[in-house]
Formats: structure tokens, sequence, C-alpha cells
């Protein structure tokens, strides 16, 4: 028992020291340290902002969401995790209008110290922000566009994960799951593969996916890899016939690769680089199927670098203020097929230049400006043209200011 504690304190400690983040009461949970005294845990986050648009001259207000964990130790191998969540403050008919959604439900069974197993609604190891997507652990008062738009965080679906560590290789972690596919009906009109998420809503479980990660902690480096393949299309065979589209648990495959880096020093400095594709091979089959523009290709990527500028002054500071400069590059439609029409609107830039104040850990203020460069909107894509519609700009600038916080 002893040893099983020390080894969830030491992986702990590792993790928030590689990485910078937060150890949350859901942290703590995760890496066995709840007392049994005590097994049920409450947590959450939230963040809240004003957006302005500049071009336009218009501001926007809203409290962006409202997260609630609650967990609970059955034993000191096996627990319970989840996560309500409130969007854009209230539910009402109407746009706008919020959701409310569980972001996660699982349980947790510990094989032993090195290896455990998720079984339920979790959230799959892709990119950076899909699972560590606090606002208090990311710069900006917006996610990277690229891990909404290409990865399309916060991604979670029904099914069982495998999670581990080697013993051999000392900061190597790895892990493997197999959960629900996606609805390639949803797919395309700008939005990707993100509206052909089920988010563990009525999925269809005919059609499956894998994906799996490797990741490397070493000094004050993360390295991570990860991947994902599933079907798209979960109908009845009959139904899939008709419509000319593979069923069966892989068929209308989606294949989704990313790879990213993250550096934190002791003096302050930090920085992240990420790159993901994905491939969406029967894309001209989809759009045949449902008339969705569903694209062939996309991509992103993109570099942040930023620096605690307290920390010049006083090295042990649990204060910080970051100044980061993000740049991101992203094309939702690089490659369409024959019967798809591509839109250069979608193919975009963002320069993100801010700072994030944390006055106590846990709680941030962040203050940023956004450049954005897009290409030209495909005429044939418009269904309300200016002057009915607002003038669209190729170049736009957006002010934020807002809070976050996580306990």
């Amino acid at each position: 028992m002893r040893n099983y504690i020390l080894t969830a304190a030491s992986l702990g400690l590792i993790w928030l020291n590689a990485s910078g983040q937060i150890i949350t009461k859901e942290d703590s949970l995760n890496a066995g340290l709840t007392s049994s005294n005590s097994p049920t845990v409450i947590s959450g986050y939230g963040e809240a902002n004003v957006n302005v648009d500049l071009r336009n001259e218009i501001a926007n207000a809203n409290l962006t969401r409202n997260v609630l964990f609650f967990g609970h130790k059955f034993s000191k191998r096996i627990a319970f995790f989840s996560e309500m969540e409130l969007e854009n403050a209230k539910v009402a008919n109407g746009n706008p209008s919020g959701e409310i959604s569980m972001e996660q439900l699982f349980i947790k069974f510990g094989i032993n110290n090195d290896l455990y197993l998720t079984a339920g609604l979790f959230i799959p190891r892709v990119g950076i922000i899909n699972e560590n997507h606090l606002p208090t652990t990311f710069n900006g008062n917006l996610r990277p566009m690229v891990e909404q738009m290409i990865i399309p965080a916060t991604w979670r679906e029904i099914g069982v994960g495998l999670y581990g560590r080697s013993r051999r290789i000392p900061g190597l972690n790895y892990s493997a799951a197999v959960v629900n596919g996606l609805n390639a009906a949803n797919f395309g009109r700008g939005n990707g593969i993100r509206e052909g998420r089920f988010e563990g809503s009525n999925a269809t479980a005919s059609n499956l996916a894998v994906t799996g990660a490797l990741l490397y902690y070493y000094r004050g480096f993360r390295f991570q890899a990860s991947g994902y393949y599933g079907g798209s299309v979960g109908l009845v065979k009959r139904v899939a016939d008709s419509l000319l589209l593979e069923n069966g648990a892989f068929g209308t495959p989606v294949f989704l690769r990313e790879a990213n880096v993250q550096y934190q020093s002791n003096s302050g400095f930090e920085f992240k680089v990420l790159a993901t594709t994905t491939n969406i091979y029967d894309a001209g089959k989809i759009n045949r199927a449902f008339a969705n523009n569903t694209p062939e290709q996309m991509w992103g990527a993109y570099v942040e670098i930023g620096c605690n500028v307290l920390k010049a002054f006083k090295r042990e500071t649990t204060r910080s203020l970051v100044v980061f400069s993000r740049y991101e590059t992203l094309d939702v439609n690089a490659k369409v097929p024959s019967n798809g029409i591509r839109n250069d609107e979608l193919k975009q830039q963002y320069l993100v230049v801010g700072i994030t104040y944390m006055p106590i850990r846990g709680v941030n203020v962040k203050v940023d400006y956004v450049s954005r460069t897009t290409g030209i909107p495909n005429p044939a894509l418009v269904i309300n043209p200016y002057p009915s519609a607002l003038p669209f700009f190729k170049q736009n600038g957006f002010f934020n200011i807002g809070f976050g916080y996580s306990f």
C-alpha cells in the first residue's frame, strides 16, 4: 500500500512539473491521492469573456462554460469520474442558446501501479487541449483554432481505454482505446468532422474507432504522438448499400494523426508546437449521399511561445504573468473531391498575442488580441450575401478579455 501511494504521488508530481498544470481535486483522485476518509470529490472549472470584433465594431459577452465534477473513490483500484457542463449560461429555444452535456462519465479500474482501464464516456488522448482543456492551462481566451476545427476538442466518445507507463523507459506513457465511430451525415459544411461526434448521445456502436498515443516526459519537455482511425457510417447495411457507402466497423473511414511538443523551463520560458492532418478517404461518396461538402483532407499547425516575466524577479513565485504569442495556420478543405466545392474562407491564419495573469493557482485573467486572415468565400456557398448580411473581411482583428478558474 505504501509503495502504491508513493508511486501515485510521484506520478502526480512529475505530471505537474512537466506540464505546468494545476492539480485539481479531480487530478488528485486520478492520481490516487484522495483520502479514503473523504472518498467523494467535488471539483470544477469555468470561464467567461468579452469578445470585440474590431472591423464590424460589435462586441459579445458570454459565460462560456461552467463545469462541475463529481467523483468517488470506491477503493484504491476503482474510482468514478463525471463532469457536467453548461455552455453559454443557459439552455433555451432560439439562437444563440446553450447546452447541457456530460463531458465525461466513466469508471477507472486500476490493474496495477503502472496500468489502468477506463470504461464509459471519456476523452481520448489526442492533441494538447482535448485532455488538458481547463482555462487555467492554456493562454488566450479562446482555445487554439486548430484544436477546434481539425481536432474537434473537446472530443469524447463511449468506449474502453487502456493507459499505462513503462518501467524500462522512465517518462514513457502510452494509451489505446476502442470507442464508437462518427456520423458522416454531419460532416462538412465548414466544420470538418466536428459535428460528426456523438459525444455519448445515442451513439452508433456498429461502426467503431481505435485511437492510441505515445507520451514521453524528459526534463521540461513533453512529447506526444497520437492517431485515430474509425468508421463513419453506422447505418443498416441495406440503407448504406442504397447510399453506396461502406458500413461495418471501419467502413467509410476517417484517419487523424497529430504530434506535439511542449516545453517549460524553471526560468519561466515555455513553448508549444502541434501539427495535425485528417484524411476522409471516401469524401466523394459521403458528398454524393449527404450533399454536405465533406473535404478529403484537412490539416493545421500552430506554434506558441511565452514567458512568465515574474520568474525573472522571483524564481519560486507561485504567481505568473505570461506574455505570449501564438501563430496558427489551417485549411479545413485542403483537398476536396471532384463533387466538392472548395471554400478559401476555410484556409485561415491566426496571430494571437496577449497576457495571462494568475494571481493564485486556480484563477487567471486573460487579455489578448487576435488577427485573423482568410481566403475569399466561394460565392456558390454564400446563402445570405452582403448587404443583407454583415460584410466579410479577409483580414479582421478581435480583442478579448476574460477570466478562468479551476479547483
